[in-house]
């Protein structure tokens, strides 16, 4: 194909579709349109090396800017898509340009769920976490000895958590559901990073919500919980989950559910137009899901690639993910949406732990607390189908590797 790819979003799977394509040695003409100022670059750093000041924003750009000409990519920054024309094929842009387009990439992310300001959401002081504007922000206010409130106990909110600690900050974690982790983790993987952050020094509510937030000349200054309790604070971080950037999709007549419905070859309910990354909602063993990663944005977009470059294997997801907190490194094999049964195992190393998840007797997914064996062996599980030996997970003392036999 020759005719014009017009990439709308410059985050990870965007950049990952425009990089494979050219080393498919594809040169069809094609243009990226990122919203932000900045060249792409890579977002999980952010809220960990970038944030503590040991990593400079030059290391996170996935390729220097002169990549971008040099391989007939043309980037427009600072940039918004306001409407897509898919009869005519071309999308308008906030300031009116309008580009044309024979294959159109959504690869619009997603967006952080923010406090409404009927709670005190539109304070100064109250920050989500995302992008390089939010890191830049955060920077500013993470100084020994401040007060923080972070509302939500999921990975970005325990993430935050650890870098304010590190940072000499005082951390007030909340969170409403009866346990950190809730929607995204088993009771022994929650148990123990709850374990690791209250070592630490972060104090941990389970089962508080925010009643407000209150403050004083527009910035906040005091959060009022679910429990009556008021506590004073400096700053907030809300990490209360995301939304998936589909609303461009759905004023264009795209079929959208939570994100844009693609199909194993990441094509939409147009077959001109293509979702990748946060913002689709792809097939996997039967039901639709999202999954917000860094290696599925990379995958689906390189699988992608490869069918707009002429293939026609479909997109077979692997999920994995990652995150680190303090010295502690959590890796998750396969996808544990409707587990019914777990086994946690102690690892070899103090405080290692890898817990084992099933659905209906069998194993769907693993996480693995400085384990890296149990991560890995999980893996290779998973991808070649093979269930484990309960007698050796129950056996402490065996080797793992005897699951792969």
């Amino acid at each position: 194909m020759t005719g014009r790819l017009v990439i709308v979003g410059a985050g990870q799977a965007g950049f990952a579709l425009a990089a494979k394509l050219r080393a498919l040695k594809d040169e069809r003409p094609m243009t990226m349109i990122g919203s932000e100022e900045v060249i792409p670059y890579q977002r999980p750093p952010l809220s960990k090396k970038y944030l503590l000041g040991e990593m400079e924003f030059d290391r996170l750009t996935f390729r220097p800017e002169n990549w971008y000409p040099d391989n007939n990519v043309e980037l427009l920054l600072s940039t918004y898509v306001e409407e897509i024309d898919r009869k005519a094929k071309r999308v308008r842009t906030q300031d009116g340009a309008v580009l044309e387009y024979e294959t159109l990439a959504l690869a619009t992310g997603s967006t952080p769920r923010t406090l409404p300001a009927s709670v005190g959401g539109d304070l100064a002081g109250v920050f989500t976490m995302r992008d390089k504007r939010d890191a830049d922000l955060l920077m500013g206010e993470m100084r020994p000895g401040r007060r923080l409130l972070i509302i939500g106990g999921g990975y970005i909110g325990l993430e935050a958590a650890s870098v304010a600690r590190h940072l000499g900050l005082e951390v007030t974690l909340i969170e409403m559901a009866d346990r950190i982790l809730a929607r995204v983790a088993a009771e022994e993987t929650a148990d123990a990073m709850r374990a690791i952050h209250q070592a630490h020094g972060v104090v941990i509510r389970e089962k508080t919500g925010l009643h407000r937030l209150t403050g004083e000349n527009g910035r906040v200054c005091a959060a009022e919980l679910s429990d009556g309790s008021t506590i004073d604070v400096d700053f907030v971080i809300v990490g209360i989950g995301v939304t998936p950037n589909d609303l461009l999709a759905q004023d264009c007549g795209l079929e959208v559910g939570n994100g844009i419905v693609v199909d194993e070859f990441a094509r939409t309910s147009d077959p001109s137009i293509f979702a990748i990354g946060d913002c689709a909602m792809l097939p996997w063993k039967g039901k639709r899901i999202r999954l917000e990663s860094v290696q599925n944005a990379v995958d689906q977009a390189e699988a992608a690639a490869a069918i707009m470059a002429g293939g026609n294997a479909p997109y077979d997801a692997k999920p994995w993910f990652w995150s680190d907190q303090y010295d502690v490194k959590l890796q998750i094999a396969g996808f544990n949406m409707g587990y019914d049964e777990t086994f946690a195992r102690p690892g070899a190393r103090e405080g290692s732990l890898s817990v084992w998840y099933f659905r209906e007797g069998k194993f769907i997914a693993v996480d693995a607390i400085n384990d890296a064996k149990a991560y890995v062996t999980g893996k290779k599980m998973l991808e070649a189908g093979i269930e484990p030996n309960r007698a050796v997970l129950a056996d402490p003392a065996a080797d793992l590797k005897q699951l792969l036999v």
